[in-house]
This record gives C-alpha cells, sequence and structure tokens, in this order.
C-alpha cells in the first residue's frame, strides 16, 4: 500500500521535471534567436546593399556548387541571359534562373498579371493583379536573389525595336523565347538566329497534360505541337530549316481531352474579331491551360539552359526515338508497292522524309478516320506515281483496304471515300505542294 505522502513525492517530482523542461526550452529558444539574429543581421545587411556577400552566396547556392562545380558556377555567372515573354512559362524560367545563381538577367513583357493567370504564373499572387508581369517577379525574386541585376522591361517586343531591347544594354550570351504569339515568336527566333545567339524557344502548352511527353529537340524534330509547327513552317519560307532547339510536348490530341475554347458567339457579333483583343494579331481566344504544364515547360528549358551555360553533360532523346516509327511507317509502304505489283520496287521516298509527311503533312493522323495509331503509307492515286504529293497516311487496315479496292481493284476515289475525306487529302497534298518550294 502506497504511503500517505507519496503522492506529495509524485506531484514535486513532475513539477521539477516540467521546470526543468521549460529551463531548457527557454535556453533553446534564446540560443535559436541569437542565431537567426546573427543570420538576419547578416541578410539585412545583403539587402541593404547593392554588393553581396559571397559567402552568404555560396551557402545559398551549396546545392548548385555541389552539382555543377565551381567552373560551371563561374560560367553561369558570366551570362548575360534575356526572357522574352513573363508568362506562365517564361516566368518559371526567369524564376529558376535568378535562384539558381543568375548574375544577369532581362526580362522583356508588355503584359500585366490578371487574375486567371494565377494559375500558372510563379510568383504572382492576388496583391499583383493589374501590375506588369515583369515588375512583379522582379520585386519577388529581388528578395530571393538580391545579388542578381533584373532588368524589368515592360513593353512589347517587336522587330522594329528589336535592336534596341535586345543589344541597348550589351550583347546577350543567351536568349529564351517565351512568346506564344506567332508572328512575334518567327520575328524574333529569326532575328536571333541571324544574330548567332544562343537560344531556345517554348512551344505550346495549352491543352497538354502529359508531363512525360515532354521532349527538347531540334525544331525540325518537334510533333503534336501546332504552335511549333506553324514556327517552323513560316521559319522554312525565310531560309531557316534547323538549329533552334525547342521545349515541346508530343502528346496527342484526344476527342476526350481539352481542345482550344472557340470565341463565343456574342464576341463575333460585335465586329471586327481582331478589334477584341488589347493589341493588334494577338490571340482572343481562352486557351485551356492545366497550371502545371507552363510550370514544367519553364522548369525544364531551365534545366536545359544551366546544364548548357554550365558544361554539365546532358543528351535529351530527340523525338523519343521516333525514328524506329518512322522506318516502320516507311517499310510499310515498301510492303504496299510490291504488293501492288509495281516495276520498280525501290521507294522513290527518303526515309528522312517520312517524320514530314505524318507530322506536317497529316499531323500525325488519317484523314480518313482520324486515329493516330498503327500507321501506315500507301499510293493514293492509282493513276500518278508515289511522291510527297501522291502518299497519304492511314490506318495499317484502312491501308488494307485502300489497297483492295482503288489500287488492286476496280473502284476510285470517289467511289470509296466519302467527299470530305477527299477534300481534306487535297488540301494536305495543296500544303505540300506550295511547302516543298522551301524545302
Amino acid at each position: 500500500m502506497v504511503g500517505k505522502d507519496t503522492w506529495k513525492v509524485v506531484t514535486a517530482t513532475a513539477l521539477v521535471s516540467i521546470a526543468a523542461s521549460k529551463c531548457v526550452e527557454i535556453a533553446w529558444k534564446k540560443y535559436n534567436f541569437k542565431q537567426g539574429s546573427k543570420l538576419e543581421n547578416k541578410i539585412e545587411k545583403v539587402l541593404d546593399t547593392t554588393k553581396y556577400d559571397d559567402n552568404l552566396f555560396r551557402e545559398q547556392l551549396a546545392r548548385n556548387y555541389a552539382f555543377l562545380g565551381e567552373e560551371g558556377m563561374q560560367k553561369l555567372k558570366d551570362q548575360y541571359f534575356v526572357v522574352v515573354g513573363a508568362g506562365g512559362v517564361g516566368s518559371w524560367v526567369v524564376t529558376m534562373l535568378v535562384r539558381s545563381g543568375c548574375q544577369r538577367i532581362k526580362v522583356i513583357d508588355f503584359d500585366q498579371v490578371s487574375l486567371s493567370s494565377l494559375n500558372r504564373h510563379s510568383c504572382a499572387d492576388l496583391r499583383d493583379v493589374g501590375t506588369p508581369k515583369v515588375e512583379c517577379l522582379k520585386n519577388h525574386l529581388l528578395k530571393i536573389a538580391p545579388w542578381c541585376n533584373i532588368e524589368a522591361v515592360n513593353e512589347l517586343w517587336t522587330i522594329e525595336n528589336a535592336d534596341r531591347l535586345i543589344f541597348g544594354d550589351g550583347k546577350p550570351t543567351f536568349i529564351i523565347d517565351c512568346i506564344d504569339n506567332i508572328d512575334t515568336k518567327v520575328d524574333l527566333l529569326e532575328y536571333v538566329f541571324k544574330h548567332k545567339i544562343e537560344l531556345i524557344s517554348s512551344g505550346g502548352a495549352s491543352t497538354k497534360s502529359d508531363p512525360t511527353r515532354i521532349n527538347v529537340a531540334d525544331m525540325t524534330l518537334t510533333e503534336e505541337d501546332p504552335l511549333a509547327r506553324s514556327v517552323r513552317r513560316r521559319l522554312k519560307k525565310r531560309g531557316i530549316t534547323t538549329g533552334i532547339p525547342v521545349v515541346f510536348s508530343a502528346e496527342k490530341p484526344d476527342p476526350r481531352k481539352a481542345q482550344l475554347l472557340p470565341l463565343p458567339d456574342n464576341e463575333y457579333e460585335k465586329g471586327k474579331v481582331d478589334e477584341l483583343s488589347a493589341l493588334r494579331n494577338f490571340r482572343v481566344r481562352i486557351l485551356p491551360v492545366l497550371g502545371t504544364m507552363p510550370g514544367i515547360f519553364g522548369l525544364t528549358i531551365a534545366t536545359w539552359v544551366l546544364t548548357k551555360v554550365s558544361g554539365y553533360p546532358i543528351e535529351p532523346i530527340e523525338g523519343k526515338n521516333r525514328i524506329k516509327i518512322y522506318d516502320g511507317i516507311y517499310q510499310s509502304l515498301a510492303g504496299q508497292m510490291t504488293r501492288i505489283g509495281m516495276p520498280d520496287q525501290r521507294v522513290p521516298i527518303a526515309l528522312r522524309e517520312i517524320g514530314y509527311i505524318v507530322e506536317e503533312m497529316f499531323r500525325g493522323k488519317s484523314p480518313v478516320s482520324g486515329f493516330s495509331t498503327r500507321l501506315a503509307l500507301s499510293k493514293w492515286d492509282p493513276t500518278k506515281p508515289v511522291s510527297l504529293q501522291n502518299v497519304v497516311l492511314l490506318t495499317k487496315e484502312e491501308q488494307q483496304e485502300h489497297e483492295k479496292r482503288v489500287l488492286n481493284g476496280d473502284e476510285t476515289i470517289e467511289s470509296v471515300y466519302p467527299q470530305e475525306v477527299i477534300d481534306l487529302v487535297n488540301q494536305r497534298f495543296a500544303e505540300e505542294s506550295y511547302y516543298s518550294q522551301f524545302r
């Protein structure tokens, strides 16, 4: 049986333990407060001056130094970046370049932060709505990296002001295109390419949702990206056919997935659609964008740039080994030529042109069914020789049916296919005929 005074001993012991714990807690808080005060004083000292403490810089970027090394980090610090476009993609590019140790960067964008852009912008919050995107980035990032010289240019980049905006403060070492307007994008890429400055361009992140389909490749190898395809065709007309790296998504479209939203009828009724946009020739439709995808595009670009300028080895898989797929499609045409009894069974189309036929001419899908799997090439008109303007992309089943009924049978194209299919195929051939003069 416990003695009468036992509870007093237990209570006293508990009180002593609590008091001791409190003393230790107070002592620990005081220690942390002193250490925190020292760090805060050090940081405040940095924020109050244009010069930064190199030891603090190295501590903040210790992981980057461990990854890229002294030489790589120095190469990064020596860069002068220019980023054109500070939206969903560009804001993430700028943010990560600055966070990674960039010393000098210019950001060019005419637009303001909108409420609808908060789902994808790297740092904007509700208080930034209505303010220039470039100022939003600068104000936010200087709190993170006061050592960085961030020049915010709240202005639209055009070919007319290109010299001033690009070279007005010295020659950049790297230019990053994050523009989503085709005309401006093409002008910028042509300008930078011809001035022989390192560059990379962003494809379109809208309507995309599969992060595993993102690629980095030369513009000639992009696929399933309408923006990149349009830019590539226009650059080809200006004599630029290769040499521009692009970040893009090879994700295929699907009727179940997000589509480009049409402009509402009531907007068309207001008058000329072009006049509805804030700036002439800029889009007025709403682009469906999953907020994560522009960020992944931007982070991919920033990672590629960081490794590129620092000399860190990286070898992107261009086109996800699409050459194997193209070779299979190429062989499907060769096999057909044997089956239809062509005298010369050599394929008059080069393997390197298969990607062009599949991606450029037929947008990666059959004009008959719209399917994008189990693809094959087929001669179209039996009265004409095989050429870029007489081969069509079909599914394997459609290829066999076309052979049976049209190429080896007595039926005509007009009797087999509906007029809308024939018109689409003819449209594709007409486009090829036009663009072949620039090939």
